[in-house]
C-alpha cells in the first residue's frame, strides 16, 4: 500500500547541543514527523537549500508541510520592523518562499502551520499583523482556545465543528493574499485562524500547531490529498496498529 512522502520544512540553528556536540544543526521538533506518520504518511526533513533547487524537491514528493517558527522578515510584504518582530531568518525565508511556489506551480497538495500560514499568505502578495496579544500562555508555553471553521470551505470540510487548537503566536494575517480566502476564525476575537486557495490544488494553511494537539484530521486530510485523493469527496483510509494508513478507495 503506497504511503505519501510529505516533506517537511526545518529550523536552521546556529547551535543545537546534543552529547558532547555544540554545532549548527538543521532539526526540526519530533512531534511534526510523528504526526506526518500517525496520518499515514512518511515524513522527510527539508532543510533550507538553494531555493532554485526547491522545484526538483518539490518534484520528488506527494505532499508538503512547512512548518512554524521565527518571524517572517517584514520586508519580505514591504513592511517597516516593528520593534516586537522576531530577528530575521533569511535563509529559511528564501526556502520556504521557493517550496510555496514550486508547490503551488506544481499542483502539489500544501499545509502551512503557523509560519507556514504567514508564509503562504506573503508569498500570494498578503501582509501580516506583526504583533498581537492573546495566542500565547507565555513564553514557551502554548495556549488553547476555540476557532470556527467558515461554512463551505475545504477547512470546514476537515473539521466541520468549532474546536480548540494548540496556538504560539503573536502575528496573524493582516490583508490576504491574491485569491486566499479565511476558512476559519478564532471564536474570541476573529483572528485569522485558516485561509486556502479555492480550486483543483489542496492548499491549506492553519495558525496553530495541531502537530502539538490530538487531532490528526487536517494532517490526514493533507495525506489523503496527496494519494489523489479530491477535496470533498474523501477516501477511506484504514487503521493499523493504532496508526492511520492511508488507501485508494
Amino acid at each position: 500500500m503506497h504511503q505519501p512522502l510529505i516533506g517537511v520544512s526545518t529550523y536552521l540553528e546556529a547551535s543545537a547541543k546534543w552529547g558532547v556536540w555544540d554545532l549548527p544543526a538543521a532539526l526540526l521538533p519530533a512531534v511534526y514527523p510523528r504526526l506526518v506518520q500517525a496520518a499515514g504518511g512518511l515524513a522527510a526533513m527539508l532543510p533550507p537549500d538553494d531555493p532554485a533547487h526547491a522545484a526538483s524537491v518539490v518534484a520528488r514528493l506527494d505532499g508538503l508541510v512547512i512548518a512554524g517558527g521565527p518571524d517572517v522578515d517584514p520586508s519580505r510584504y514591504g513592511t517597516e520592523r516593528d520593534p516586537r518582530t522576531g530577528p530575521p531568518a533569511h535563509e529559511r525565508d528564501a526556502w520556504e518562499l521557493a517550496l510555496i511556489e514550486a508547490a503551488l506551480a506544481s499542483g502539489t497538495p500544501l499545509l502551512g502551520i503557523c509560519r507556514g500560514m504567514q508564509l503562504l499568505n506573503v508569498a500570494r502578495g498578503g501582509t501580516l499583523v506583526q504583533h498581537m496579544d492573546g495566542h500565547t500562555a507565555g513564553v514557551g508555553v502554548m495556549g488553547l482556545h476555540p476557532v470556527t471553521p467558515v461554512p463551505g470551505t475545504l477547512y470546514a470540510s476537515v473539521v466541520p465543528e468549532e474546536s480548540s487548537v494548540p496556538t504560539y503566536h503573536h502575528q496573524a494575517v493582516d490583508r490576504l493574499g491574491d485569491g486566499l480566502v479565511a476558512s476559519a476564525h478564532a471564536s474570541d476575537d476573529g483572528t485569522v485562524e485558516a485561509v486556502e486557495l479555492p480550486g483543483e490544488e489542496w492548499v491549506l494553511g492553519v495558525q496553530w500547531h495541531p502537530e502539538m494537539g490530538e487531532d490528526t484530521r487536517v494532517m490526514a486530510a493533507l495525506a489523503r490529498a496527496a494519494l489523489g485523493c479530491v477535496p470533498f469527496q474523501g477516501c477511506r483510509f484504514e487503521v493499523s496498529s493504532g496508526v492511520t494508513r492511508g488507501a485508494f478507495s
